[in-house]
């Protein structure tokens, strides 16, 4: 059965015990991915999740409604077996951080950037051995090797499904810093969304908030939760 079967024909969605974790099954039928391999979840409460997605569809299924059947897809058919790869892609954001690169001005900006984001930047410093420089404005800075090399190995210790909650956490909000803060509740993930949001907060504070920009805001504040939730479903 491919995930994505443009009708309902289950009238149960149950999580399943299987080799490996949980399975999901429609009536008699296993999910399965869109490449066709088993829908194994890694933890109960995951499987759950995802089972309450396909159990909400109406007379057609609807993939933009099933976030956590999207990436568990994604753990699967795509990090498994590109996962050092993704592991890179995740990694690089440390030598781009978003926490590292301030506004000149004005000293309102500068204050709110340094109060929000100062504070992630020691902790990675003391508690994850990786200090990072900042520097102001759009000019790179050059990060210590020894640093990159072990964010890059908190990285590595993912889960496949932890990595593909990790990715959309670390693209979404700019930075690695603030995606490790999270995922080890040094912070709340309502705090990360609004340190992550520093710059546009106060665009908005000078010149009001453009429709368009707020509902992109919006879609990608739900996919952050999202994020998080899977990423802490993992187990």
């Amino acid at each position: 059965m491919s995930v994505w079967a443009a009708r309902r024909f289950w009238t149960q969605a149950a999580v399943v015990p299987a080799p490996g974790g949980f399975a999901i099954g429609l009536d008699a039928r296993q999910v399965r991915t869109p490449r066709k391999a088993a829908l194994i979840l890694p933890s109960a409460a995951l499987a759950e999740a995802v089972a309450a997605e396909w159990l909400a569809q109406g007379d057609r299924v609807d993939p933009a409604t099933m976030p956590f059947t999207r990436t568990a897809n994604s753990a699967i058919d795509t990090v498994t077996g590109q996962f050092d790869a993704i592991v890179q892609i995740v990694a690089d954001y440390g030598g781009s951080d978003l926490l590292c690169y301030r506004a000149e001005g004005p000293e309102d900006l500068v204050v709110r950037q340094s109060d929000a984001w100062d504070p992630l930047l020691s902790w990675a410093a003391g508690s994850l051995g990786a200090p990072l420089r900042t520097t102001s404005g759009i000019v790179h800075v050059a990060q210590a090797p020894d640093s990159l090399a072990a964010l890059r190995r908190l990285v590595e210790r993912l889960t496949p499904f932890q990595l593909a909650a990790f990715h959309d956490l670390v693209s979404l909000s700019g930075s690695l810093i603030l995606a490790l803060a999270l995922t080890r509740r040094h912070i709340t993930v309502d705090e990360a969304w609004r340190r992550s949001r520093i710059d546009e907060d106060w665009q908005i504070s000078q010149w009001g908030e453009d429709e368009e920009a707020a509902e992109v805001a919006r879609r990608k504040h739900a996919a952050f939760l999202q994020a998080d939730r899977f990423y802490g479903l993992c187990g």
